[in-house]
């Protein structure tokens, strides 16, 4: 069934390529009868487009002759559409360092000539490569500058290939909501321009944080769509993406025999038209499959195959997920030495790619991006307030005889420029809300992400060497005192799992993702009374009826932690009562303890972090604190969300 499947492809693929012999007979014919002029150029440039997706190698040839014709006749439109057709056919083969050449190529001409648009453009596909070769603090640098110049500019095609760009960049954050509204974006504008290359690219690319955000009928959907388009455009490259982004849906789904069908397809594809990239991620796919289905030899080979390509090419991410992948595949077939090798060298590579600079990068971008169009808002309301000045004085100086009117006019306008100076203090506090959240969404992807490496990386390493141990437990013989070591140390590995996924759970508990506030915030507080730290009464009121969005929940299980750390740290206290209630669209905690109490205006001279944070994230939330305490009568600290 495989074999005939792979005939099918080989045969489809012979199709096209015999259509496209048929399409450049006539423009070769045209290439021998042409001068050494502009004419000859867009001949060159109409080849390289015929053969990029079907054969790279002579679309390279075709635009490699027009570049050097361009710069042979100083021509500039063909110097800038040859070095992009290079750069998109050479990110095709997966040789980014030749993709990345001739994408800054491009780029300095364009500047040379003040050329806005090609500088933008240019930009967004320096980042585009950058975000290929896991640079992603370059990436993040050369999309925040194409953003400002692409969204200036106003050209619609521009726009939309800017949004399909930035879906891929929230993509990798990851930050797969903001992803999925610029994908769609993307998507929309594409259809609106009948664009079907770049419709084809925005459904492909969307699906990616369909898949991860678990909404794979909408994936499968795009992807039938963006296979349709790939067929009538004859574009084997995406067709091989939109195979593999197919592969990704039945791996989520664990349907591990259609995943190996379609990567099979896809290693296929890649082959014929030499993309180390995507041969890379076929062959990955592919010991997956034999992963689950218990063939340990086959799917070793194929990831070995994987890295290979990977290490070869400096494909970073692959590299790392490579690495990965033979951890798990060592681990299954017993063998730890090379398991713990494999998982410290993926463990590595993520840190080489998610590196602090990353982060502050990442966190850079959503702050300027966010906050970018409300200081354009906040320019043009000043520039209106400067230009109603000029026409005051204007007014002021004409004459006498229009005093009257004159005063009547200055009285209209100071009145319109107390609401402008209203509206630009509220666009100031939307800017300051706006950076406050990006800095909290950082800080919670980034437990997010610590939580999970600790429990399904460090976790399954451990619960490996457990059942290890417990299996060469079974085949030897010990004397009573080493039975008895044997055992102590099983133990301390068991303390070691329980305190490991004590630590992720407290850096993102489960039941908050899973049930919401109501049951994550009792179960932290029966956890306080059993630790004995504190005892504490946990009531809550309509929280059962109503859905609360993560972010909001997020805060208010962090306002909860820092309110009881408090508590236990200074109040000395021996009781607390927590309450959550909801009535009408009103959200209120209250927080009472018997401890010592304190002044609060004492408060504004902490100079601990701790009352810093609780303030930042309910202003963060548009909330209100309140604070009763006094010495030796304890402390109510009640909080209210609109």
């Amino acid at each position: 069934m495989q074999k005939s499947l792979n005939w099918v492809f080989i045969l489809l693929m012979s199709l096209v390529i015999s259509a496209q012999q048929t399409n450049t007979a006539s423009l070769n014919t045209q290439l021998v009868e042409t001068k050494e002029d502009t004419t000859k150029v867009k001949i060159f440039l109409e080849l390289m487009s015929s053969y990029e997706s079907s054969e790279p190698e002579k679309a390279l040839q075709y635009g490699k002759m027009a570049h050097t014709l361009s710069e042979k006749i100083n021509f500039y439109t063909g110097k800038i559409r040859a070095s992009r057709g290079l750069g998109k056919v050479f990110v095709i083969q997966g040789k980014l360092d030749s993709a990345l050449y001739y994408h800054q190529y491009s780029l300095k001409h364009a500047q040379e000539n003040k050329d806005s648009i090609n500088i933008g453009a240019s930009l967004l596909k320096i980042g585009s490569t950058y975000r290929r070769m896991s640079d992603f603090k370059n990436a993040l640098d050369y999309a925040t500058k194409a953003i400002k110049i692409i969204e200036s500019y106003g050209d619609k095609t521009s726009i939309a290939e800017m949004n399909d760009a930035l879906q891929l960049i929230y993509f990798s954050l990851p930050n797969y909501e903001k992803a999925i509204l610029y994908g769609s974006k993307a998507v929309s504008q594409a259809r609106e321009l009948k664009n079907k290359p770049l419709l084809m690219q925005a459904l492909s690319n969307l699906t990616l944080s369909y898949n991860e955000t678990k909404r794979f009928k909408e994936s499968k959907k795009a992807l039938v769509e963006a296979q349709a388009l790939a067929t009538e455009l004859q574009d084997l490259n995406a067709e091989s993406a939109i195979l593999l982004n197919l592969a990704g849906v039945f791996l989520k789904q664990g349907d591990y025999k259609t995943l190996k069908e379609y990567a099979n397809k896809a290693l296929i594809i890649n082959k014929k038209i030499g993309s180390t990239d995507g041969e890379c991620v076929s062959l990955r796919a592919l010991a997956i499959s034999y992963l689950h289905e218990k063939e340990y030899l086959l799917a070793k080979d194929y990831a070995l195959n994987a890295l290979e390509i990977a290490e070869a090419n400096n494909y970073k991410t692959e590299m790392g997920d490579c690495y990965k992948l033979l951890s798990n595949i060592s681990f299954a077939m017993q063998n730890l030495e090379d398991g713990e090798r494999y998982y410290e060298k993926s463990n590595a590579m993520i840190e080489e790619i998610f590196n602090e600079a990353y982060l502050q990068s990442a966190a850079q971008f959503e702050k300027k991006y966010e906050t970018e169009e409300k200081d354009s808002k906040i320019k043009l309301q000043s520039l209106k307030l400067n230009q109603k000045n000029i026409l005051n004085y204007i007014f002021i100086g004409s004459s006498i005889a229009l005093l009257l009117f004159i005063l009547l006019l200055y009285r209209n306008y100071s009145h319109k420029q107390k609401l402008q100076f209203h509206r630009i203090s509220e666009l100031e506090k939307e800017k300051q809300l706006t950076a406050t959240e990006a800095v909290l969404k950082g800080e919670e992807q980034e437990r997010i992400r610590l939580a999970k490496d600790l429990h399904d990386g460090l976790g399954g390493m451990l619960s490996g060497i457990k059942y290890s141990f417990q299996t060469i437990k079974q085949n030897l013989i010990m004397t009573p005192d080493n039975q008895m070591s044997f055992e102590r140390s099983m133990d301390m590995l068991d303390s070691s799992i329980k305190e490991m996924r004590r630590v992720a759970h407290n850096m993102m508990p489960e039941s908050l993702v899973k049930f919401g506030l109501d049951t994550a915030a009792k179960d932290f507080c029966n956890e306080i009374n059993t630790s004995g730290a504190l005892k504490i009464n946990y009531q809550s009121m309509g929280m059962s009826a109503i859905a609360i969005d993560q972010t909001t929940a997020i805060t208010m299980y962090r306002v909860l932690q820092e309110l009881i750390n408090n508590i236990i740290k200074h109040a000395s206290a021996k009781t607390a009562i927590v309450q959550f209630t909801f009535t009408d669209t009103v959200l209120t905690l209250t927080v009472e303890d018997d401890g010592k109490g304190f002044y609060p205006e004492n408060l504004n001279q902490t100079k601990g972090m701790g009352w810093a944070n609780i303030k930042n994230r309910i202003n963060f939330l548009g909330g209100v604190i309140h604070i009763d305490s006094k010495p030796g009568k304890g402390t109510s600290v009640h909080i209210e969300i609109n």
